[in-house]
C-alpha cells in the first residue's frame, strides 16, 4: 500500500450548523492528514430517506501515510467527537465522513471497499470531487472520468452554497 497518497473524502450533514461542523472536522482531521484542497460547499435533497432538511456536501483531498483501515478508523472516530449518531440508515445526522478514493486503488475487504460504492450514483459526491480535481477517474471504471458519471445522473443538486469556507 503507498504511503503519502492521495485520498479523497466526502463529507455531508444537515444537523446542526454544517459549515462549523464541517471546519471542527478539518482541524481534527489535520492531526492526521495534510490537507491539500476543498470543494465548494453544495447544498443537495436527502438520499434515500427524504423526511429530512436538506444536505450540505462536501469533499477534501488529503495525503497521509496511513493504510486505509487506519485512516478509516481515524475518520470513524471524527465523527464520534463531534457526535455523530445514527438516527437510521440515510438518516439525518451532524456529520459524516467518507473515504471515497485512495489513489487509484481498488479495496474491498469486510471494514472497507474502495472507492466508495456509491460514488458513480451520487452527485452530491461527484460535484464536490470534481471541484478538487475535473479530471478525476474512477480507478474501476478504466479510463472514465467521473464527470462523465455526473452526464448519466438525474440530478437531485439543489445549488452551490454562495459562502466559501476559509479552513
Amino acid at each position: 500500500m503507498r504511503l503519502n497518497a492521495n485520498a479523497y473524502i466526502g463529507l455531508g450533514a444537515n444537523l446542526g450548523k454544517p459549515k462549523d461542523t464541517f471546519e471542527k472536522a478539518l482541524d481534527l482531521i489535520s492531526q492526521f492528514a495534510t490537507i491539500e484542497k476543498l470543494s465548494r460547499l453544495y447544498h443537495s435533497a436527502p438520499f434515500g430517506f427524504s423526511e429530512q432538511p436538506p444536505f450540505t456536501n462536501a469533499a477534501v483531498s488529503i495525503s497521509t501515510a496511513h493504510s486505509p483501515n487506519d485512516l478509516l478508523i481515524r475518520l470513524k472516530d471524527t465523527e464520534k467527537k463531534l457526535g455523530k449518531k445514527v438516527i437510521h440508515k440515510n438518516g439525518p445526522r451532524i456529520i459524516d465522513l467518507d473515504l471515497l478514493l485512495w489513489g487509484d486503488q481498488i479495496i474491498e475487504t469486510k471494514e472497507l471497499i474502495l472507492p466508495h460504492p456509491g460514488i458513480l450514483k451520487r452527485d452530491f459526491v461527484l460535484l464536490p470531487l470534481l471541484d478538487l480535481n475535473p479530471d478525476l477517474i474512477h480507478p474501476a471504471w478504466g479510463a472514465k472520468t467521473l464527470k462523465s458519471a455526473l452526464s448519466g445522473l438525474q440530478t437531485k443538486f439543489i445549488e452551490n452554497l454562495p459562502e466559501d469556507w476559509n479552513y
